[in-house]
């Protein structure tokens, strides 16, 4: 029966239609948040535009039921030509998540950060290319041979290991595996105090380099030197925030918050948490209006980065998306363009400064920020949001292939969170729309 059901759902397009409706009114409200800040209107226009769309879904999907027609929906596309992928390069590399080996399955949060730092220092390393961490967590709990996963993701090496914590002691297990041969290019085993950590990440990044592309650079080993906080206990409630942070969901984002607070509680002076602490409210704002005490602590926090670290792109981001919560779009330009000169892969300063020009109606340029965000990182939203720009400017086959990829990286992310309502939206929408 329930089979049946589902069947004749399909049939009549139900499905397509409430997508295309959702998307719809997720765009709508996107606007309407854009106006009530822009021209002062009352708090009430979105309230009234969220109960008239809860109120009109029902009778939405049932007049797709009744109508049942097929000939306003998309004609399924023909079966595309396979596009050959391009060989990989032996300086493309991919860094599976490192395995929690510790007797404590909380100290996941170590070796997920411990993978993801080693990722961001090779990622701004000159000639080598880094597979997304998107692609790369995927894989994340999952057994298999290393050069079929290197295969599948375009990579020419592979960098695995493990990380086995006990007490302030800390064991890091890593190897480097070439894709064509399977030859170890390179290993090590670390046995090291926990304080010893910043070393572990930066001479794992050092070796990878070298085994790849060849000797480091003065400057870039200079920059691998460079530690954000002294402070091992301030570091750990960071990473701890940082894997809160990236579920993007108002319980996880306030418990990031918690663990940015403790980490600078540590670390009056560490830099990267006064920022997290200042985007965890912004963020947080954008689904949840927060109260003037929180905006003021995001103010507060954002100004702190800076004055502590006037050349971190995160720092300039951070208090961009401060000043975007207070509707000071050309103050939040202005430094979204210095994150972005400090660091042009700045995920963050990208996807938020694209946020900040789809609120003012600026298309073009809103398209053009999502997509380089969505190319900088595996993010089903900034890959959404390009395609949703595309679309609007009228260019429906580059929105198309937008689509796509926004609904690739969704069910990736989906993966790794199964229960992601705004991410299951976005691959329904994004379904309908391919």
């Amino acid at each position: 029966m329930a089979g049946k059901l589902v069947s004749e759902l399909l049939r009549r397009g139900v499905p397509q239609v409430v997508g295309v409706y959702l998307a719809a009114g997720w765009g709508l409200l996107e606007f309407t948040d854009w106006a009530t800040g822009r021209f002062d209107l009352s708090n009430g226009a979105s309230d009234l535009v969220v109960a008239t769309w809860i109120v009109l879904l029902p009778i939405v999907a049932v007049a797709a039921w009744r109508l049942g027609h097929h000939d306003w929906r998309r004609r399924t596309p023909g079966r595309r030509t396979p596009v050959a992928t391009p060989a990989a390069k032996p300086t493309d590399i991919l860094v599976l998540p490192f395995a929690n080996l510790s007797a404590n399955a909380e100290d996941e949060y170590l070796s997920d950060g411990i993978s993801e730092e080693i990722t961001n220092e090779l990622a701004h390393m000159e000639g080598l290319q880094v597979v997304a961490r998107t692609s790369a967590f995927a894989y994340k709990g999952k057994t298999g041979d290393v050069r079929s996963i290197g295969r599948d993701l375009g990579a020419g090496a592979v960098l695995e290991g493990s990380v086995q914590r006990s007490g302030d002691r800390l064991r890091v297990t890593t190897q480097l595996v070439e894709v064509a041969s399977g030859y170890h290019l390179w290993s090590e085993r670390y046995d090291r105090e926990m304080k010893d950590v910043f070393d572990i990440e930066d001479e794992i990044a050092a070796h990878v380099v070298e085994a790849l592309r060849g000797i480091l650079k003065p400057e870039e080993r200079a920059a691998l030197a460079r530690n954000p906080t002294d402070n091992v206990k301030a570091y750990e409630y960071y990473l701890r925030g940082r894997q809160f942070f990236r579920q993007s969901r108002r319980k996880s984002l306030h418990y990031a918050r918690q663990m940015f607070e403790r980490a600078v509680a540590e670390d009056p002076d560490f830099a990267l948490a006064w920022a997290g602490i200042s985007d965890c409210i912004s963020l947080t704002n954008m689904y949840y209006p927060a109260t003037g005490a929180d905006l003021g602590r995001a103010d507060e926090a954002s100004l702190r980065a800076l004055e502590l670290e006037p050349a971190l792109a995160e720092a300039h981001g951070a208090r961009g998306f401060a000043l975007l919560q207070q509707k000071q779009f050309e103050k939040a330009e202005t430094e979204f363009q210095a994150a972005l000169e400090i660091d042009p892969s700045q995920f963050e300063a990208l996807y938020f400064y694209a946020r900040a020009c789809f609120a003012q109606g600026r298309l073009e340029d809103a398209a053009r920020l999502f997509q380089e965000a969505a190319d900088v990182r595996e993010d089903y939203q900034a890959a959404f949001f390009a395609a949703q720009a595309l679309e609007a400017l009228g260019r429906e086959s580059q929105a198309a292939v937008g689509y796509t990829k926004a609904l690739e990286v969704a069910e990736k992310h989906m993966d790794l969170n199964p229960d992601d309502p705004r991410a299951a939206t976005m691959r329904a929408v994004s379904l309908c729309r391919t």
